[in-house]
């Protein structure tokens, strides 16, 4: 090869703007390997190096290892083969950093302890599958063993919360709640014991009706709800003809005869399905997933609850 065709470290330093240094330590490691060398030693490149060079810095700058460039100079991976193993790198890289910066976002929001940012973020950078196993094991421990419906399970399995890649900060703030409160004891045994009401409905072979549950949630919602907006105590007479038709409605839908004692065991069923924490569990995934937002059932069920023991 004639010698006018050759570099020497120096010409392609000034040639592709790369120093000296790193020309150097890309030839010692062998990928831009010297074409020859002068009798007193010293590294010649031939044209085929300002190329190499070239490539081996882009693929560096995208963060490419020396090993994996390597391979690409010897053909044993091609370009687009590592390019798509490094964009899918870079995906998880960039999901994880989305999610620092909303969690971060949350903990200077909420003024959070230091214990507290080092949950949120354990919690926040859980997989998709770890957070779908988080959720089925309160499920498997709520309703285990209980015959509430296969439906009603299979539509809690199929709500699960779908934390997006970018999440905003209200919605790593419902996750980090809806993470703690299903690890919470005292809700997991909230939830069997009203599980196990569902149950016990089942065996006595109480009616499945989905139409007719949602139709009698909506004349709660209507009835007391107004009755609470317009202040009617539960506890006064005002109170008493919107319970009757209340009670009456259950009555009719549990097919049982209406009266004190029916409504004692309506009044036992209230206490202990009207925990605002059942409620809050659905708000937190629709807010994680992006759900349009539902009337609160809280406040209505509590004024008839409320009612029930007052009568």
């Amino acid at each position: 090869m004639d010698d006018d065709t050759l570099h020497t470290i120096g010409e392609l330093a000034r040639l592709t703007g790369l120093s000296v240094k790193t020309i150097r330590f890309w030839s010692d490691t062998g990928v831009v390997p010297p074409t020859d060398r002068t009798p007193a030693g010293y590294r010649r490149y031939g044209p085929d190096a300002l190329a190499r060079l070239d490539l081996v810095r882009t693929l560096r700058e995208l963060g490419v290892d020396l090993a994996t460039i390597q391979q690409v100079l010897a053909r044993e991976v091609t370009v687009a083969e590592v390019a798509q193993a490094h964009a899918e790198a870079l995906d998880v890289q960039i999901r994880t950093l989305r999610l620092r910066r909303s969690v971060l976002r949350a903990v200077a929001r909420r003024g959070a302890t230091p214990e507290e940012m080092e949950l949120m973020h354990k919690l926040a950078k859980l997989t998709d599958r770890e957070r779908r196993r988080l959720i089925n094991d309160f499920i498997d421990e709520a309703f285990d063993g209980l015959d509430v419906g296969p439906e009603f399970v299979a539509k809690m399995r199929a709500a699960m919360p779908e934390l997006p890649d970018d999440p905003t900060p209200a919605q790593t703030d419902a996750w980090v709640e809806l993470a703690e409160l299903v690890q919470d004891p005292a809700f997991r045994a909230g939830v069997r014991k009203a599980a196990a009401y569902q149950a016990q409905d089942r065996a006595l072979g109480t009616k499945e009706d989905v139409a007719a549950n949602r139709a009698l949630v909506d004349l709660v919602l209507s009835r007391a709800g107004a009755a609470l907006a317009a202040g009617i105590s539960p506890g006064g007479a005002v109170a008493g003809p919107v319970l009757d038709e209340l009670a009456g409605a259950f009555a009719g839908f549990f097919e049982r005869p209406d009266g004190p004692e029916f409504r004692a065991w309506l009044l036992e069923r209230m206490e202990n399905g009207n925990d605002p924490r059942y409620e809050r569990y659905w708000q937190l995934i629709g807010q994680i997933n992006g759900w349009p937002a539902q009337p609160a059932l809280g406040p209505a069920f509590g004024w008839l609850t409320e009612a029930l023991r007052a009568g």
